[in-house]
């Protein structure tokens, strides 16, 4: 019997790509940790008043109005993780 070194080398590439699949299914279910979550930072009704009070005076299209946006995005994902 003859040593054919593509036959191993199919088998092989085989392997590496069944554990690809196997390890990308490894994350499925599980939960994330409560310390892995950031904390939110609690404002006053004064300090949100003061605060729509100085963005109300910004100028249209200012950039800043879309960074609170996203801030404001992140602290209810930061929220659903708790």
């Amino acid at each position: 019997m003859q040593f054919k070194g593509r036959c191993w080398m199919r088998r092989q590439i085989a392997l590496g790509v069944v554990m690809i699949f196997l390890t990308g299914c490894a994350g499925v279910g599980f939960d994330t940790a409560p310390s892995a979550c950031p904390p939110v930072v609690e404002y006053s009704r004064a300090e949100q008043a003061r605060l729509a009070d100085e963005v109300s005076g910004l100028p249209e299209g200012a950039l800043i109005q879309e960074w609170l946006a996203d801030y404001a995005v992140m602290r209810e994902q930061a929220r659903a993780c708790r």
